[in-house]
């Protein structure tokens, strides 16, 4: 099989997040805004189960309609 292995190996820059005198809650909160904007939280849930490669084109497929659809309704 010529098939990638799951666990590529990816260079990128840590999270940091400093936890100064607003508290922990606060710095976690943070944490997750940051995460989701880097798109680790997406990553992590796409990687978590193997997704065959017809079902992978489908719902790529259906986001870039989606995309499209909203592009189309954010421009009216």
């Amino acid at each position: 099989m010529s098939e990638n292995p799951p666990t590529e190996a990816i260079t990128c820059k840590p999270l940091e997040v400093v936890v100064g005198d607003r508290g922990i809650e606060r710095a976690i909160k943070h944490l997750k805004r940051k995460m989701a904007t880097e798109g680790i939280l997406r990553e992590l849930k796409r990687r978590r189960h193997y997704m065959k490669p017809s079902v992978k084109r489908r719902k790529k497929q259906s986001e870039a309609a989606r995309r499209r659809r909203k592009r189309t309704r954010i421009g009216e």
